[in-house]
């Protein structure tokens, strides 16, 4: 829940004190670069694009839904439409920071506005610690995939495109 006091925080400590709130100790790194992309975030960090957990925000009719991705993976939101259970469309960064209390480019997988709805890529439990967005362009915390699962709440899923699926089967953005 959120609490007016959290409304006045910063992102990367409202971050810090959802984690803290779920018992996790993940320290958030600010970096002097950009992390806005899975790809920056990986140079940032010095990982691979493909343990970058990256925070995904579509609308299903009037709500948010969240899809935390591989970096490496391109979302099917064919299947995330299956997975939520009704169509799923691109929210735009107004929407994002109205769901989320996190502007686009530094959504966190957690420490929302309201609660959401939220999916993980299968993918991202091939790793033993990936990287998530800290709540702003610049700031990212390392997490065990089992652990991102639960404090986000998210359930796991195939999400990703296959290889050769029809061009225009994925739409993403962001980290």
């Amino acid at each position: 829940m959120r609490t007016d006091s959290m409304a006045r925080k910063k992102g990367p400590e409202r971050v810090r004190a959802a984690l803290q709130a779920a018992g996790l100790d993940c320290p958030i790194r600010t970096l002097p670069g950009s992390t806005r992309t899975a790809v920056e975030a990986a140079a940032a960090v010095g990982c691979t694009v493909g343990e970058i957990a990256k925070t995904l925000v579509f609308r299903a009719g009037d709500r948010a839904v969240v899809a935390i991705m591989s970096g490496g993976n391109r979302l099917d939101t064919g299947k995330l439409s299956a997975a939520v259970g009704e169509r799923v469309g691109r929210a735009d960064a107004d929407f994002v920071r109205a769901a989320t209390g996190f502007a686009i480019g530094g959504v966190p997988p957690l420490g929302y506005a309201a609660p959401i709805d939220v999916f993980m890529d299968a993918d991202l439990h091939c790793f033993a610690e990936v990287w998530a967005a800290g709540g702003s362009p610049f700031s990212v915390f390392p997490i065990e995939p089992a652990r991102l699962r639960d404090v986000s709440g998210a359930k796991v899923a195939d999400l990703k495109v296959e290889s050769g699926a029809a061009p225009g089967a994925a739409t993403e953005g962001g980290k």
